[in-house]
Protein backbone atom coordinates (compact mmCIF):
# COMPACT_ATOMS: atom_id res chain seq x y z
CA UNK A 1 0.00 0.00 0.00
CA UNK A 2 0.83 3.25 -0.88
CA UNK A 3 2.62 5.64 2.16
CA UNK A 4 1.17 8.36 1.11
CA UNK A 5 -2.37 7.17 -0.28
CA UNK A 6 -4.27 9.05 2.38
CA UNK A 7 -2.04 11.46 4.21
CA UNK A 8 -3.11 14.86 5.35
CA UNK A 9 -0.51 16.35 5.78
CA UNK A 10 1.61 14.92 2.37
CA UNK A 11 -1.86 16.19 0.70
CA UNK A 12 -1.39 19.47 1.84
CA UNK A 13 2.09 20.35 1.88
CA UNK A 14 1.40 18.43 -1.77
CA UNK A 15 -0.83 21.97 -2.38
CA UNK A 16 0.84 24.73 0.18
CA UNK A 17 4.00 23.93 -1.90
CA UNK A 18 3.38 24.77 -4.82
CA UNK A 19 4.86 28.07 -6.21
CA UNK A 20 2.54 31.17 -5.73
CA UNK A 21 -0.25 29.23 -3.45
CA UNK A 22 0.28 30.64 -0.42
CA UNK A 23 1.09 34.36 -2.24
CA UNK A 24 -2.41 33.69 -3.33
CA UNK A 25 -3.71 32.73 -0.13
CA UNK A 26 -2.40 35.94 1.66
CA UNK A 27 -3.47 38.20 -1.06
CA UNK A 28 -6.97 37.05 -0.58
CA UNK A 29 -6.71 37.10 3.03
CA UNK A 30 -7.46 40.73 2.85
CA UNK A 31 -10.56 40.25 0.60
CA UNK A 32 -12.18 39.24 -2.35
CA UNK A 33 -9.95 40.11 -5.29
CA UNK A 34 -10.94 40.03 -9.02
CA UNK A 35 -8.07 38.15 -11.39
CA UNK A 36 -5.86 41.68 -12.47
CA UNK A 37 -6.16 43.06 -9.12
CA UNK A 38 -5.30 39.91 -6.92
CA UNK A 39 -1.90 39.30 -10.05
CA UNK A 40 -0.88 42.92 -8.71
CA UNK A 41 -1.12 41.84 -5.10
CA UNK A 42 1.04 38.78 -5.60
CA UNK A 43 3.27 40.35 -7.83
CA UNK A 44 5.95 38.68 -10.05
CA UNK A 45 3.22 35.69 -11.19
CA UNK A 46 2.31 35.13 -14.93
CA UNK A 47 -1.31 34.81 -15.53
CA UNK A 48 -1.50 31.78 -16.84
CA UNK A 49 0.11 30.46 -13.39
CA UNK A 50 -1.89 32.13 -11.86
CA UNK A 51 -4.78 30.77 -13.52
CA UNK A 52 -3.83 27.00 -12.58
CA UNK A 53 -3.23 27.80 -9.39
CA UNK A 54 -6.58 29.31 -8.37
CA UNK A 55 -8.34 26.56 -10.70
CA UNK A 56 -6.58 23.57 -8.31
CA UNK A 57 -7.59 25.48 -4.90
CA UNK A 58 -10.74 25.97 -6.26
CA UNK A 59 -10.81 22.50 -6.74
CA UNK A 60 -9.45 21.75 -3.54
CA UNK A 61 -12.53 24.09 -1.65
CA UNK A 62 -10.25 26.59 -0.29
CA UNK A 63 -11.00 29.55 -3.36
CA UNK A 64 -14.58 30.04 -4.27
CA UNK A 65 -15.04 31.93 -7.53
CA UNK A 66 -17.81 34.31 -8.32
CA UNK A 67 -18.26 35.41 -12.36
CA UNK A 68 -20.07 38.59 -12.69
CA UNK A 69 -22.52 38.99 -15.33
CA UNK A 70 -21.27 41.96 -16.98
CA UNK A 71 -20.06 42.45 -20.33
CA UNK A 72 -17.01 41.49 -20.41
CA UNK A 73 -17.65 38.82 -17.48
CA UNK A 74 -15.79 39.16 -14.34
CA UNK A 75 -14.20 36.41 -12.21
CA UNK A 76 -13.97 37.80 -8.32
CA UNK A 77 -11.92 35.35 -6.12
CA UNK A 78 -12.46 35.20 -2.40
CA UNK A 79 -11.38 32.36 0.66
CA UNK A 80 -13.67 29.76 1.56
CA UNK A 81 -13.51 29.16 5.12
CA UNK A 82 -11.32 26.74 4.81
CA UNK A 83 -8.86 28.93 2.84
CA UNK A 84 -9.18 31.24 5.73
CA UNK A 85 -8.54 29.07 8.14
CA UNK A 86 -5.08 29.14 6.66
CA UNK A 87 -4.22 32.57 8.10
CA UNK A 88 -2.70 30.58 11.25
CA UNK A 89 -0.64 28.57 8.63
CA UNK A 90 0.75 32.00 7.32
CA UNK A 91 0.92 33.76 11.14
CA UNK A 92 3.20 30.54 12.07
CA UNK A 93 5.52 30.88 8.75
CA UNK A 94 6.05 34.76 10.00
CA UNK A 95 6.54 33.43 13.34
CA UNK A 96 9.06 30.90 12.32
CA UNK A 97 10.57 33.42 10.08
CA UNK A 98 10.94 36.30 12.67
CA UNK A 99 13.03 34.02 15.36
CA UNK A 100 15.03 31.84 12.64
CA UNK A 101 15.50 33.59 9.47
CA UNK A 102 18.46 35.99 9.63
CA UNK A 103 17.53 38.03 6.96
CA UNK A 104 14.03 38.93 9.25
CA UNK A 105 16.02 39.07 12.82
CA UNK A 106 18.16 41.75 11.18
CA UNK A 107 15.33 43.75 9.10
CA UNK A 108 13.85 43.84 13.15
CA UNK A 109 17.62 45.07 14.25
CA UNK A 110 17.90 47.57 11.29
CA UNK A 111 14.75 49.29 13.38
CA UNK A 112 12.58 48.40 10.85
CA UNK A 113 9.01 47.15 11.16
CA UNK A 114 7.94 44.44 8.65
CA UNK A 115 4.70 44.13 7.57
CA UNK A 116 2.24 41.88 9.21
CA UNK A 117 0.86 39.12 8.00
CA UNK A 118 -2.85 40.35 6.66
CA UNK A 119 -5.57 39.91 9.15
CA UNK A 120 -9.07 38.85 7.24
CA UNK A 121 -11.83 41.19 7.84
Amino acid sequence: MDEHAFCPVHDSIDLLQEKWVLHIVRALLDGPRGFNDLGRAVGGVNTTTLAARLERLEREGVVLKTVESTMPPRSRYELTEGGVALQGVIDAIDRWARTHLRRCRAHEDDGATPAPAPRRR
